[in-house]
């Protein structure tokens, strides 16, 4: 296995990273392996570390013990060409629950931390938020207009796995009409995964730290392309509520809260196209914004 992966085919690349090699145990910690997607800009994608980590802890319990929330540190920036090694400690393991802490090295040092909750399938109370009214569905918004992008946008865009699309639009180059705190993205696959619910538990996570930023740039109308802007997310939480597929149309709806002091924090909500919340998640971003 290299430490780095063709992305001709972007699903096949995601896949690839999250097909984990086992290094086997050791005294206290059972050690894996990965490699990382090529990237344009030059650091390994967080939601690609983050959906390794709950494949490596997932990887020291049985099947029908499935994680259900995550919370965990962006450390350093990885490095794509370098593979990550993945140590999982054994924190807990109860009748219904198990605990695990996992780390993701690159060249002996910790460039992300997590600590994960799993739970067997039990019975329970039930409800949810419901799925917001009144938004457009992905095939009545128009395409996006890749040739007005910088080149990098272009092709970090054409080599992700992942279709993004943004009601009311996207804040690549611009932030189109009012400047509110939140916004809805449409997101699936561009192909269908394998029909393992722990692939798309995996893969969830993975585009849960897609577009979660954005709601912050927005509310100031801020756009990703302006000069000098430095954005970096420094931590991540999520909550696993209800199967499902992840190359089915899903829809985020994202708003953030606050943001003070170079920081932003962002929310969001994960949900089927029919309308059943699939997934919750928070996350403080540094945002650095040049003055004029």
């Amino acid at each position: 296995m290299t430490d780095a992966i063709d992305a001709i085919d972007p699903v096949a690349s995601l896949l690839a990273v999250l097909d984990l090699r086992d290094a086997g145990a050791r005294t206290t910690e059972d050690i894996f392996t990965g490699v990382s997607q090529p990237m344009p800009f030059g650091r390994v994608y967080g939601g690609q570390v983050l959906a390794q980590s709950i494949v490596a802890a997932s990887r020291t319990l049985p099947p029908e013990r499935t994680v259900h929330s995550m919370h965990g540190y962006f450390l350093r920036p990885g490095d794509p060409a370098d593979g990550i090694t993945f140590s999982v400690d054994r924190i807990h393991d109860g009748r219904s629950f198990s605990t695990r802490r996992t780390q993701a090295f690159q060249a002996g040092v910790p460039i992300f931390s997590m600590i994960a909750s799993f739970q067997d399938d039990d019975p329970g109370l039930e409800h949810a938020e419901p799925m917001p009214e009144g938004i457009p569905r992905p095939e009545d918004l128009p395409p996006l207009d890749a040739a007005s992008l910088h080149p990098l946008s272009r092709r970090a865009i054409a080599d992700s796995p992942v279709e993004v699309v943004h009601v009311p639009s996207p804040v690549y180059t611009a932030v189109e009409g009012p400047h509110v705190p939140r916004q809805a993205v449409w997101m699936r696959t561009r192909r269908a995964l394998p029909d393992d619910p722990a692939v798309h538990r995996a893969a969830l996570a993975y585009l849960s730290d897609l577009t979660i930023q954005e709601p912050i740039l927005r509310g100031h109308g801020v756009p990703w392309s302006t000069r000098g802007l430095r954005v970096a997310s420094l931590d991540h939480a999520m909550w696993w509520h209800r199967p499902g597929r992840v190359d089915d149309w899903l829809l985020y709806v994202q708003e953030s809260p606050n943001a003070r002091g170079g920081r932003g924090l962002s929310t969001g909500r994960i949900y089927t196209r029919e309308g059943s919340l699939l997934a919750s998640v928070a996350q403080e971003v540094m945002v650095r914004v040049p003055s004029e």
